[in-house]
């Protein structure tokens, strides 16, 4: 890993986590459930604090730090789980109309990077930066919420569930 990607305990990150391909996976409740439920884990029991985030289609951004360990090393547990409740979420969820072409992708994705055996979901870089100062967070934050206004989703970022700029947002976040 490059020297200008790695995490350091306690610092606060912009992180981004992609699936391959930007498949929309997280289009249907089913999955932006696994990605909130899995992030509650990490907030509880792991010791991350969430400043900011969004769950988009096909990735998420966060602004975040881990408290005494490693951010990247979290990232790859989360990915590497997360990626196994996907696969039977796909799978066994009898609403998946997708299942076949699901698969399909994931396989191919997976056969392209050979260190993978089945399935590969996530992209391989989690594009953590350093915020380096306030007018950084503060930039890093707004770009977050801006996500889905851009995306076309809604006309403003307090109207997307899956932001901490929601108020009814199933994620707890930390303020400054």
């Amino acid at each position: 890993m490059s020297q200008f990607r790695k995490t350091t305990p306690n610092d606060i990150y912009f992180v981004t986590l992609t699936l391959v391909g930007w498949i929309n996976l997280f289009d249907r409740e089913d999955y932006k459930r696994i990605i909130i439920k899995n992030l509650q884990y990490c907030q509880n029991k792991e010791n991350l604090d969430i400043f900011a985030y969004v769950v988009m289609s096909n990735h998420i951004h966060m602004v975040c730090r881990r408290i005494d360990y490693d951010l990247n090393e979290l990232i790859g547990r989360f990915k590497s789980f997360t990626a196994k409740e996907f696969k039977s979420e796909i799978n066994n969820n009898p609403k998946e109309s997708r299942r076949k072409w699901l698969n399909t992708l994931f396989k191919h994705f997976a056969i392209l990077d050979k260190s993978f055996k089945e399935y590969h979901f996530w992209q391989r870089n989690n594009q953590p930066t350093l915020i380096s100062d306030n007018y950084m967070l503060e930039q890093k934050i707004n770009y977050t919420h801006e996500n889905p206004v851009k995306a076309g989703l809604v006309t403003d970022p307090q109207y997307y569930k899956y932001s901490s700029a929601c108020f009814d947002s199933p994620l707890r976040v930390i303020d400054f």
